[in-house]
C-alpha cells in the first residue's frame, strides 16, 4: 500500500515538473516576446521621427525651389554669405549666432552659377524653419548639396561653419557616399554604422536620405542620432536573469553588456564585412570563447524564418526573442537561459506538491462538510424563495439570522422583494395618473392643433390680400399717371378758339367769300381751320393710346384679381407670351412714372420665339421690379439715372431677364432679407412687392435673386425662367 502511495506521488510529481516547466517556459517566452515587441516600438520611435523628418525636408526643399526659380538669388545671398580670402564662402560672422541660425559653407573651388545660388538659398530657408525645431531630438540638421555646399543646424558646435578648413568636402565622408545611386539604387534612406563622435565624446549613428530632381541627386539630408542612452538602456533595462543586445544585419555589434566600448571610436564587426563610418578602433571581447558564441547567435537571427520571434540556440541552452528596429533594421535581442526556466520549474514543482498534496486531501474533507451544511443548504432555500418572488408571491421568509455573506445575501434578498412590491405598486398607480394626463395633453394639444390651423388660413388669407392690393396699386399708379396725362391733353385744346372763328364768321356771314378771299383776317381762317383740324385728329389718337394703356391697366387689375381667385381653385394654365413684348409692356405700364422721375432707358432684349408661361405672373413681377428700381434712383443724380434692362437665353433651358438701376444698392446683410415678407427699406413702402414676386417666380418653376456690390453701387434683380418655346399650329 506504501509502495502504491509513493508511486503515485512520484508520477505525480513528476508530471507536475513538465506541467510547471511547460508553463513556465510558455509563460517566459511569451514575456520575452512582449518585452522585446514593447522595446522595439519604444526604441524604434526615434529612427522613424529621423524618417519622417527627412520626408519633410524633402517638400519643403522642393517648395523653396520652386519658389526660389523665378527670383533673383543675389541680394539675398549677398546679405547672408560672403567669400573669404581663402576662397571659401560661408555665413557673414557679423550677427551670426549658431545656436539660434542656420550656417553655410561652400568649400573653394565651387562654381557659385545663379541655379547653385538658388538651391543655397532654398536649403538655408528649410534648415533655418526646421533645425530649431528638430534640435530638441536630435544633434544636428544639415542638406549637402550635390556641388559641395553644406547647411546644417548644429547648436551644439555653432561655429563649425566659420572655422572648418577651406578646402572640406562632405562628398567623400560615408554620410554622403552612402545616399549616392551607385550605393543606394533604391534611393531610400540609409543608415550608417555606429561611431564616436570626437566632438561630443559620445555613440551615434547616421541617417542620410537622398533627393533627386529630374533623375540626378541634387542634395541629401542628415541627421545625427544620439545613443549613448539606448545603449545604456538596452544594457541595463532588461527581464530577470536575461540580457539583451543590438546588433544589425551586416554583424555591427551596437550594445551588449560585456562589449568594452572604452577606447573604441567603432562599433564590433561580428563578421568583418559591417560598413563603419570611416577608420577607427573596435570595442574589444575578454574572450574567444564569447566571440564564439555571438557569431553563433548572430548566425541563428540571421537564418530565422520571415515573422519568427521565439528562437533557441541548443548549443548554448539558451532562448532568443528577436525584434526588429524600423529605420536602421537592428535587431533587438533578448537571451534567456534555459536553466533558469528549468530551475523555477523544478523548484515550484518540489514546493507545491509535496505540501498540496496532503493539504489537498485535508483541505477536501473539509470542504465537503462546510459545503453541505453552510452553503448548500442555504442555497436550495434560497432558490425555492426567488421562484416563489418570480411568480408574484412577496411573502417569503428566509432566515437572516446568519452572520456571515449568506445571512447578508438573505437580508439583502428580503429588503429587494419589499422594494419590488412597493414598486410594483407605485408603478400601478402611477400608470393610472400617466393614462389620466395622457388624455388632458392630448385634448389640449388637439385645441392648440385646431387654434394653429386657424390662426395660418387668416394669415395667408391676409398675406394673399395684401398680394394683391399691393400689385393692384402699382398698375392704378399708372391708370392715374395716364388719366392726367389726358386730362392734362384737353385742357392743352384751346377750343374756346374755335368758338371766336365761329362768331368772325357769323358776322361776316352776308359777304362771306369776299372776307375769306380779301380780308386779311379771313384769308387767315382756312389755315387755322386746317392746322385746327390736323391738332385735333393728333389730340384724338394720343387720347386713344392712353385710354388704351388705361385699358390694358384695367384689364391686369383684372387679371391680378383672377390670378388670386384661381390659385385659390385650380392651378393657372401657360399660354404663348412673347417676352420681349411683355418686357415692353412693362415697361409702359411704368412709362409715364420713370419720366416724371427723369429716368433713362436702355434696353438689351434677344429676340427669342414664344414661351409657354403665365403673362400676367410675369408681368406682374417686372412691373414691381421696375417700379423698385425707379423709387432706388431717387437719390441719384438725374443724369446718372439710368435703368438697363435685357433679356437672354441661358444655356438650352432657361431665359434670363435682367433689371438693373443705378440707385442705393444693397447692403450684403440684406441680400437675404429684401425678399422676406413685410421688409422694406423706402419710406412708405410696404415690403409685399418682392416678397410676392418671389412666389411667383417659384410658383412658375423659375428664381428671382439680387445682386448689389454694396452701397451706393447699384442693384441687379434678375428672373430666371423655363424655357418652353411654343409649338406652333399647324
Amino acid at each position: 500500500m506504501g509502495v502504491r502511495i509513493a508511486g503515485v506521488i512520484a508520477l505525480t510529481t513528476l508530471v507536475s515538473y513538465f506541467h510547471m516547466l511547460r508553463t513556465l517556459r510558455g509563460d517566459a517566452l511569451q514575456q520575452m516576446e512582449r518585452h522585446v515587441a514593447e522595446r522595439s516600438q519604444r526604441e524604434q520611435a526615434i529612427f522613424l521621427l529621423a524618417e519622417d523628418n527627412h520626408g519633410l525636408l524633402k517638400t519643403a526643399l522642393r517648395e523653396r525651389l520652386e519658389a526660389w526659380s523665378q527670383r533673383d538669388p543675389n541680394p539675398r545671398f549677398d546679405s547672408l554669405f560672403t567669400q573669404l580670402p581663402d576662397g571659401s564662402v560661408r555665413s557673414r560672422a557679423e550677427g551670426f549666432d549658431g545656436t539660434r541660425m542656420a550656417s553655410v559653407f561652400v568649400p573653394k573651388g565651387v562654381s557659385l552659377d545663379i541655379g547653385l545660388r538658388r538651391r543655397i538659398l532654398a536649403a538655408y530657408d528649410v534648415v533655418a524653419q526646421y533645425g530649431p525645431a528638430f534640435s530638441a531630438r536630435f544633434l544636428d540638421t544639415y542638406i549637402t548639396l550635390a556641388e559641395g555646399p553644406a547647411i546644417s543646424f548644429w547648436p551644439g558646435h555653432p561655429n563649425w561653419s566659420l572655422e572648418i578648413p577651406a578646402d572640406f568636402s562632405s562628398l567623400g565622408y560615408d554620410y554622403y557616399t552612402m545616399s549616392l545611386p551607385e550605393q543606394n539604387p533604391r534611393r531610400r534612406t540609409a543608415w550608417s554604422g555606429i561611431y564616436l563622435d570626437p566632438t561630443t565624446q559620445s555613440w551615434m549613428v547616421t541617417v542620410t536620405t537622398p533627393f533627386d530632381m529630374d533623375g540626378r541627386q541634387v542634395a541629401s539630408f542628415g541627421h545625427d542620432v544620439l545613443l549613448d542612452e539606448l545603449m545604456t538602456r538596452s544594457i541595463k533595462d532588461h527581464l530577470p536573469n536575461a540580457y539583451n543586445l543590438l546588433v544589425r544585419d551586416d554583424g555591427q555589434l551596437i550594445a551588449h553588456p560585456e562589449l568594452e566600448l572604452e577606447g573604441a571610436t567603432v562599433g564590433y564587426d561580428l563578421q568583418g564585412t559591417a560598413a563603419s563610418t570611416g577608420e577607427g578602433r573596435p570595442p574589444r571581447f575578454a574572450s574567444e570563447a564569447q566571440r564564439a558564441h555571438l557569431r553563433a547567435l548572430f548566425e541563428r537571427v540571421k537564418n530565422r524564418q520571415p515573422g519568427e520571434v521565439i528562437l533557441e540556440l541548443p548549443e548554448f541552452g539558451e532562448y532568443l526573442a528577436v525584434a526588429r528596429l524600423r529605420g536602421p533594421e537592428w535587431n533587438f535581442i533578448t537571451v534567456l537561459p534555459k536553466g533558469v526556466v528549468s530551475a523555477a520549474a523544478f523548484g515550484a514543482a518540489r514546493y507545491v506538491l509535496l505540501f498540496g498534496v496532503a493539504s489537498l486531501v485535508l483541505e477536501l474533507l473539509i470542504m465537503a462538510w462546510v459545503l453541505q451544511r453552510e452553503i448548500s443548504q442555504p442555497l436550495q432555500s434560497l432558490t425555492l424563495v426567488a421562484h416563489a418572488v418570480a411568480a408574484g408571491d412577496f411573502q417569503i421568509k428566509l432566515g437572516t439570522s446568519r452572520g456571515d455573506e449568506l445571512g447578508v445575501l438573505a437580508g439583502a434578498f428580503r429588503m429587494m422583494a419589499d422594494k419590488v412590491q412597493q414598486r410594483e405598486e407605485e408603478l400601478r398607480m402611477a400608470n393610472e395618473g400617466l393614462e389620466q394626463r395622457v388624455e388632458e395633453r392630448t385634448r389640449e394639444l388637439k385645441e392648440v392643433h385646431e387654434q394653429l390651423v386657424r390662426t395660418a388660413r387668416q394669415a395667408g388669407m391676409a398675406e394673399i390680400a395684401t398680394n394683391v392690393l399691393h400689385n393692384v396699386g402699382n398698375v392704378l399708379n399708372s391708370v392715374y399717371t395716364s388719366a392726367q396725362l389726358a386730362k392734362e391733353r384737353l385742357e392743352r385744346l384751346r377750343l374756346e378758339q374755335v368758338g371766336r372763328v365761329v362768331t368772325l364768321l357769323e358776322e361776316r356771314q352776308t359777304d362771306l367769300s369776299t372776307f375769306l378771299t380779301q380780308d386779311e383776317r379771313g384769308r387767315n381762317v382756312m389755315p387755322f381751320l386746317r392746322r385746327l383740324g390736323q391738332n385735333l385728329v393728333e389730340e384724338r389718337q394720343e387720347l386713344s393710346t392712353l385710354l388704351d394703356d388705361v385699358g390694358r391697366y384695367t384689364e391686369h387689375i383684372g387679371d391680378i384679381v383672377k390670378v388670386q381667385q384661381r390659385h385659390a381653385r385650380m392651378p393657372r394654365l401657360n399660354e404663348p407670351v412673347s417676352l420681349e413684348a411683355l418686357v415692353e409692356d412693362a415697361l409702359r405700364i411704368n412709362s409715364a412714372a420713370l419720366l416724371r422721375h427723369q429716368v433713362k432707358e436702355e434696353r438689351h432684349l434677344t429676340a427669342l420665339p414664344p414661351v409657354l408661361t403665365d403673362r400676367h405672373k410675369v408681368l406682374m413681377i417686372l412691373v414691381n421690379l421696375i417700379s423698385n428700381a425707379k423709387y432706388a434712383m431717387d437719390e441719384t443724380p438725374v443724369e446718372q439715372r439710368l435703368l438697363r434692362v435685357t433679356l437672354e437665353r441661358v444655356g438650352t433651358d432657361r431665359v434670363r431677364i435682367g433689371i438693373r438701376d443705378q440707385g442705393l444698392g444693397i447692403a450684403p446683410e440684406m441680400r437675404t432679407r429684401i425678399f422676406q415678407y413685410g421688409f422694406t427699406t423706402r419710406e412708405g413702402g410696404h415690403g409685399f412687392g418682392l416678397h410676392s414676386s418671389a412666389l411667383a417666380a417659384q410658383e412658375l418653376d423659375g428664381s428671382l435673386t439680387a445682386h448689389s456690390d454694396g452701397p451706393g453701387q447699384g442693384a441687379t434683380f434678375t428672373l430666371e425662367l423655363p424655357f418652353h418655346p411654343a409649338v406652333a399650329k399647324e
